[in-house]
C-alpha cells in the first residue's frame, strides 16, 4: 500500500455523458470489445485471475476478523445502548424490536460515508468530478493507496457481516432474499475490484449508495420515535417526512443518475480508452450493471409508495408478512442493497405507520 495516487492524470475534465450516450457508446464498445475477444473463455479467465488478482493471507484474515468484529460490536451496541434507548423512549413493541438495526445501521452507513466523501472531496483525488481518471495510470498488482485501503477493509467486512446479519439478525422482510443477493453481488464487487486495482471505481460506488441508507435509517428512527409513550409527537413526524421525501430524491439523483453516468459511463467506455486489455471487462461491468438493476427494482418500490401516498390512502408495506394474529406490520416502504459494495449495495425501504398519510410520507425500513 501506498500513501496517495502519484499522479492525478490529464488536467482537462470530460464532460459528463447522457442516458443516451452511455446507452450508445457503451453498447458500442462493449459489442466491440465481444467480437475482438477471440480469445475469451474459461482458459483465458483463469490465467487472467492468476496473473493479475493480488490479495494476501493477511488481508484475508483482517477481513474475516474485522466481520467477526462488526457482528459483536452491533450485538454490544444493541444490548448496552439501542434497547436501553427503546424502553426510555417508550417505544411501542414492534418498533423497540426493530429500532436497534435501524439506530445501528445509522451509527455505520454515517461514518462510512463522511470517510469517503473526505476521500474524494478533500483529498487530490478526482475520481467524481473526473470519473475516467478512475482508469488513469492503472498498473496490474499496482500499490493500493492506505486511506483507500482502511475504506476497503472496513466496506468488505461490514458486508461480510451483513450477508450473516441479514438471515440471522434483522428481521425477515419479503425482499430479505434480495438484500443477501445483494449483499453478495457487493461483496463481490468490493472484494475483486480491490484484487484487481479497481479501488477508484469502488470509492465512487461507495459514495454513491451509502448516503441514501443514511437517510433512511433516519427516517425509520423518526417513524418509531413519533408514537412513543402512546403520545404523538410533531416534531418526529415532520422529520419522517422530510427524510422520506430527501430519501426518494437522492435515490434517483445518486443511484439511477450518477451512478450510471459517472461509474458505468467510465467502467464501460473510458475503461478500454485508458486500458485497452484491461482484466475482467465483462465481469465487472455485469457485477455493475446487476447493482443498477437492483437500484431500479427497489426504486420501483418507492415509486409505488410515493403513489399511494398522494392518493392519500393507507399505506402497507408490501415487503412485511402477516403477523401471526392476521394484523399487517407496520407499513412503508423503501431500502438498499450495502455492493457493495456493496453494495449497497444497494436498497433500502420507508414504511408507514398502518394510518391515513398527512403531509408527506411516514415509514419504517429494512439494504
Amino acid at each position: 500500500m501506498s500513501s496517495h495516487s502519484e499522479d492525478t492524470g490529464p488536467v482537462e475534465v470530460e464532460p459528463m455523458p447522457g442516458y443516451l450516450d452511455l446507452i450508445t457508446r457503451a453498447s458500442t464498445v462493449m459489442l466491440g470489445a465481444w467480437r475482438d475477444c477471440s480469445s475469451c473463455g474459461l482458459e483465458l479467465s483463469k490465467r487472467t485471475l492468476l496473473d493479475n488478482a493480488y490479495i494476501t493471507l493477511t488481508e484475508i484474515a483482517l477481513f474475516f476478523f474485522c466481520a467477526f468484529l462488526w457482528t459483536q460490536v452491533r450485538r454490544g451496541l444493541t444490548e448496552s445502548l439501542f434497547k436501553p434507548l427503546a424502553q426510555w423512549w417508550r417505544l411501542m413493541p414492534k418498533d423497540a424490536a426493530k429500532m436497534p438495526e435501524s439506530a445501528w445501521k445509522l451509527v455505520f452507513y454515517t461514518m462510512s460515508w463522511s470517510y469517503s466523501t473526505y476521500l474524494l472531496f478533500f483529498t487530490s483525488y478526482s475520481f467524481f468530478h473526473d470519473p475516467p481518471s478512475v482508469f488513469y495510470n492503472w498498473k496490474s498488482g499496482m500499490s493500493v493507496p492506505t486511506d483507500i485501503a482502511i475504506a476497503y477493509l472496513i466496506q468488505g467486512s461490514f458486508y461480510g457481516h451483513s450477508i450473516y446479519a441479514t438471515v440471522y439478525m434483522d428481521a425477515w422482510r419479503k425482499d430479505s432474499a434480495v438484500m443477501v443477493v445483494h449483499h453478495i453481488i457487493t461483496l463481490a464487487l468490493i472484494s475483486f475490484s480491490y484484487a484487481f486495482r479497481y479501488h477508484n471505481v469502488g470509492i465512487l460506488v461507495l459514495f454513491l449508495h451509502d448516503i441514501n441508507d443514511i437517510q433512511l435509517e433516519f427516517t425509520k428512527l423518526n417513524v418509531y420515535l413519533k408514537s412513543r409513550g402512546g403520545g404523538y409527537f410533531l416534531l418526529n413526524d415532520i422529520l419522517s417526512n422530510m427524510g422520506s421525501v430527501s430519501f426518494s430524491i437522492t435515490w434517483f439523483w445518486f443511484r439511477l443518475y450518477w451512478f450510471p453516468l459517472k461509474v458505468l459511463y467510465a467502467t464501460c467506455v473510458s475503461s478500454l480508452q485508458s486500458v485497452p486489455s484491461i482484466p475482467f471487462y465483462f465481469f465487472f461491468n455485469a457485477l455493475l450493471l446487476a447493482l443498477l438493476l437492483m437500484n431500479i427494482y427497489w426504486f420501483l418500490f418507492i415509486v409505488v409508495f410515493v403513489v399511494k401516498v398522494l392518493k392519500m390512502k393507507e399505506v402497507n408495506d408490501v415487503r412485511e408478512y402477516e403477523d401471526e394474529d392476521g394484523n399487517k406490520t407496520a407499513a412503508g416502504l423503501l431500502r438498499r442493497p450495502q455492493a457493495e459494495n456493496n453494495d449497497d449495495g444497494a436498497g433500502h425501504h420507508i414504511s408507514a405507520q398502518g394510518k391515513h398519510v398527512q403531509n408527506g410520507i411516514t415509514k419504517d425500513k429494512h439494504l
